[in-house]
């Protein structure tokens, strides 16, 4: 009835016919986002994407996956528990992006961040798997550096010059060959060469590109010397003693990789055994530095670069690690930190880029600096060379060169990510899965899950920046609060 009367009343069809108009104006007055928004907030479904977003901490590109998992008594059959994206919306189910890099999700990068330190962390005072006992073994922080390729920019110490040339003149390129600015930690100039001419960027991209191989023919270093030392076959040390390594790879200002590492002595079966008497820190510290000056390792022939061989730089810290507690500046918990802090890093913060180079033309736009953008240049020039095609720059070249993983460790140094995810998924389940728990290995899992999509609207990443922003300032405070419990503040 009141259909037919509305229908029949031109005024009221004419105040209907008003409001849609001006709600439409407003509507196309909105931004995209705006626009977003509301179509977003008037979703029946959005106070479960919201919750969603939530569990998996505002990531910045969360993967939707659609399927089902069903849990199972073994022996009866019964369903004990059931899971299904039928009734989520959009039928799809959120998950964290899991990328390490804080340019690409600050908050999957600080979860990774936090499981290195746990890692890292394992393999000095124990825990995780680990035995305690590894606090008492030889442990050393190295930091490894890449050699010169030429004059660079740098802040120095006391407000002194950065490189002073009494005698000044020039390179054969015309350029002066020192720099009497005082340089300060935001200026753009750090880490540029003073003259790119004179700059060995071909020497600088084949270093990164057989930086991991290096590393590896170092470790071997170290092997033979400890043996060596010890008056002990070279095939028979791993008897005797085990070396445990974790290392993260850090680019420089001047765009070029070094390595932080955690080097420790086991027993001949690993973190649990203790190392014989006479594998010491300091006999593990001189094969160290034996090692670093000696190692080398030849790149491939090549008639545009003649002949080359890598080597690491002069610059050599070694340090040992002391226990909690002492007042040591190099303590397991500083290490783990300072190793943490690195592994979401990437090239993007010497300039570079995360992502790959399909061809030239984009270099112009994915360095940010002339430096840089020459590093790519040189990888993708030495990448055509068919003598170095075994090298894949051109695949590398956002990456300047350098193909090595962020943090690699060895096998038996501590746990590993994957048992750090499953631990904290087993502890994010919680009570909900307690009576799953006691029936062990009685239980049968059928899952089907399939890829969906991935990333957000602009709507949908406005929400998720807050989130992860909210989250954040939560840690702090708890930061805080465990900070002022721990002095014994009110």
């Amino acid at each position: 009835m009141r259909h037919l009367i509305t229908r029949g009343n031109p005024f009221i069809d004419d105040n209907a016919r008003r409001e849609t108009l001006a709600l439409d104006q407003r509507m196309r007055s909105l931004s995209a986002t705006e626009r977003d928004m509301v179509r977003l907030v008037a979703d029946p479904g959005f106070g479960r994407w919201l919750e969603q977003i939530r569990n998996v901490g505002g990531c910045a590109h969360p993967i939707y996956l659609s399927g089902h998992t069903t849990v199972r008594d073994g022996a009866s059959g019964e369903v004990l528990r059931h899971f299904d994206t039928a009734n989520e919306p959009g039928g799809r189910l959120a998950v964290r992006c899991r990328n390490r890099r804080e340019t690409r999700c600050g908050p999957c990068s600080r979860l990774h961040a936090g499981d290195t330190f746990h890692l890292v962390r394992a393999g000095l005072s124990g825990g995780k798997g680990t035995p305690a006992v590894v606090r008492d073994h030889p442990r050393l922080f190295v930091t490894l550096t890449a050699p010169s390729f030429g004059q660079v920019h740098h802040v120095t110490d006391e407000g002194k010059p950065c490189l002073p040339r009494r005698e000044g003149g020039v390179c054969e390129h015309g350029r002066s060959v020192g720099c009497r600015l005082v340089h300060t930690a935001d200026d753009p100039l750090l880490g540029q060469p003073l003259c790119s001419g004179c700059y060995d960027y071909a020497g600088h991209v084949l270093w990164h590109a057989h930086a991991g191989a290096l590393w590896n023919r170092f470790c071997d270093r170290v092997r033979r010397l400890l043996a060596t030392s010890a008056g002990i076959a070279q095939s028979r040390l791993r008897h005797h003693v085990r070396l445990s390594f974790a290392k993260v790879a850090e680019y420089q200002q001047r765009a070029a990789v070094h390595f932080h590492a955690v080097v420790r002595l086991d027993g001949p079966t690993g973190p649990d055994a203790a190392p014989p008497d006479w594998a010491t820190a300091a006999r593990l510290e001189t094969a160290i530095r034996e090692a670093a000056d000696t190692v080398t390792m030849s790149a491939p022939y090549s008639s545009s670069v003649g002949e080359w061989t890598a080597r690491f730089g002069t610059e050599l810290d070694v340090a040992p690690i002391r226990s909690f507690g002492d007042d040591a500046p190099v303590t397991d918990d500083r290490v783990a930190a300072y190793v943490a802090k690195y592994v979401g890093k990437s090239v993007a913060q010497a300039g570079g880029s995360d992502s790959r180079l399909s061809s030239a033309a984009e270099i112009p736009y994915a360095g940010t600096t002339a430096h840089v953008q020459a590093l790519m240049g040189m990888c993708w020039r030495l990448g055509g060379l068919r003598e170095l095609e075994g090298l894949r720059l051109r695949a590398w070249a956002h990456t300047l060169g350098y193909r090595g993983h962020v943090l690699t460790k060895s096998r038996r140094y501590s746990t590993t990510y994957g048992e750090l995810r499953a631990a904290r998924a087993e502890h994010l389940r919680g009570a909900s899965d307690e009576g799953l728990h006691d029936l062990g290995d009685g239980t049968v899992t059928e899952s089907a899950w399939r890829y969906v999509g991935s990333g957000h609207t602009p709507a949908e990443a406005e929400i998720a920046t807050g989130i992860a922003e909210d989250q954040e300032q939560l840690r702090e405070i708890a930061r805080e609060i465990r900070d002022r419990d721990g002095r014994g503040d009110g």
